[in-house]
């Protein structure tokens, strides 16, 4: 009778599970869910409105700041502290340095309009201040913060020559109209760094005022401004270039929002070791309009037919480009800096702004950049990159030898007396025009015959998709 119980029962099993595998077999099962970007995208305060709150009249920039600092008494401070005031960032060790270094427009050399020194009044019309005129200027003072460059809204609101409004503004209008930072806000220096639209990043530009999906999905589809990715606390706002920063710190990531695994398909998430977002999702630079590519500073002067994106007489020739195709590089996020009396690579191209990483350095991915070369002035008896005086004297004069003498003058280095050019490049890391998804990189865009990376150069044998991957050059397989 025992036996017969126990038989049942089994048989009860037996039957059970014939009937319930091929059902759970075939029940939809439900994907594990994936993060919410939307969850980590921060929500604004609506800003008071200063309409009726700003009285005026007001006769200069700083008194606008200073019935800012009013009701508003540690923004004043906060700003001071901040890089976007200081154009300097905190000291940071390079590799083969004694001492530690400071980085940022305020002292360092690059290969557009080549540096700020001797040239204050004309660089300084996008900082974030008033009166910067030159090596004087009094960087403590609350005052000659400019609260209007981030916070007007009127649309009316415009800078000059060391960041004074332009003669014509309404300092009042522009006051009452103050809120959050837009896009406009941002892009009047940042879409136009270099001297005009689109010239410096090759992902920043006039079209990202109102873009359409195709340009940019965060800012076209989803209407993101930039503060919603660069994060701001205390007037410190999140993100690094580097073009004048070589450290990681207060670093903006897609991962802010989205998950650090974010696919459905396991196969393209096994790439994020190795690959950085953007390289799949910005899959071109200067998506509409072009960006600058090359700069000859050694064909100024000349009385020839000019042309904004050929040649203008007081910068030289260019090579302009659209919808190019990213310049693929190692990079950990941190990068070298060539520093103002540094000699230059005379056997080949100096590197001014040499983002670091490599396939062994396990903190690095593979990034998307533009490269931007240039012909630009040095010492060919000292051996390093000169710091002419252009605004005011060789975009007058024409004179290279005295724009030479003024700007080396300056910043306190010897001067030989001569005047040559060498070839230059910066990198320009790619993060801004994110495509939708449907635009990504696929995977034949890589790894096929006519793939967009070079993998020899990259540190690879081949393609890695029949070498097992980045794990090669470290297991010696």
């Amino acid at each position: 009778m025992r036996e017969f119980k126990y038989i049942w029962l089994l048989g009860l099993v037996v039957t059970a599970a014939v009937i319930l595998i091929p059902l759970l077999a075939f029940w939809p099962v439900e994907a594990a869910p994936l993060d919410d970007p939307w969850a980590n995208v921060p929500t604004h305060v609506a800003h008071t409105d200063h309409s009726s709150i700003i009285k005026g009249p007001f006769e200069t920039g700083s008194d606008v700041t200073r019935a800012c600092l009013d009701c508003h008494p540690d923004a004043g401070e906060q700003m001071l502290q901040s890089v976007h005031y200081t154009w300097e960032g905190d000291p940071v060790m390079l590799p083969g340095r004694d001492e530690p270094v400071t980085i940022g427009k305020k002292n360092q050399i690059n290969n557009y309009c080549i540096g700020i020194q001797s040239n204050w009044t004309g660089c300084t019309s996008c900082h974030a201040g008033y009166g910067f005129s030159d090596a004087t200027f009094d960087f403590e003072n609350p005052e000659n913060i400019d609260c209007l460059a981030c916070h007007d809204t009127s649309g009316g609101y415009v800078k000059g020559n060391s960041g004074l409004p332009v003669e014509g503004v309404d300092l009042l209008a522009a006051a009452q109209s103050v809120a959050l930072p837009t896009r406009e806000n941002c892009g009047a220096c940042h879409f136009n760094g270099g001297g005009g639209n689109a010239v410096k990043h090759g992902d920043l530009d006039q079209t990202l005022y109102f873009p359409t999906e195709a340009i940019d999905v965060h800012m076209g589809r989803l209407d993101f401004q930039c503060i919603d990715c660069h994060r701001t606390e205390d007037h410190i706002i999140s993100g690094r270039s580097l073009s004048v920063s070589t450290d990681d710190e207060n670093q903006v990531y897609c991962t802010d929002c989205h998950a650090v695994a974010p696919h459905e398909d396991q196969r393209i998430n096994s790439h994020l070791d190795s690959i950085a977002c953007e390289t799949c999702h910005v899959p071109q630079g200067a998506v509409r309009d072009a960006t600058k590519m090359d700069w000859d500073w050694s064909t100024a002067g000349q009385d020839i037919p000019e042309d904004a994106h050929l040649y203008l007489k007081i910068k030289g020739s260019f090579v302009y480009e659209a919808n190019f195709v990213p310049t693929y590089l190692w990079w950990n996020g941190t990068g070298d800096r060539y520093l103002l009396g540094d000699p230059i690579d005379t056997d080949g191209v100096t590197e001014i702004n040499q983002p670091l990483g490599d396939i062994s350095d396990p903190n690095a991915l593979i990034w998307p950049f533009k490269v931007h070369t240039a012909n630009q002035p040095y010492d060919p008896v000292y051996n390093y990159l000169v710091q002419p005086q252009t605004v005011g004297e060789y975009w007058v004069n024409f004179d290279w030898y005295a724009a030479f003498e003024k700007g080396m003058e300056t910043i306190g280095l010897p001067w030989s007396g001569e005047v040559g050019f060498t070839e230059t490049q910066m990198y320009w890391p790619l993060a801004h025009m994110v495509q939708p998804k449907e635009n990504a990189l696929q995977c034949t865009s890589c790894h096929s015959e006519n793939g967009r990376f070079d993998w020899q150069a990259l540190g690879y044998p081949g393609d890695p998709i029949e070498w097992g991957g980045r794990d090669f050059e470290t297991s010696g397989n």
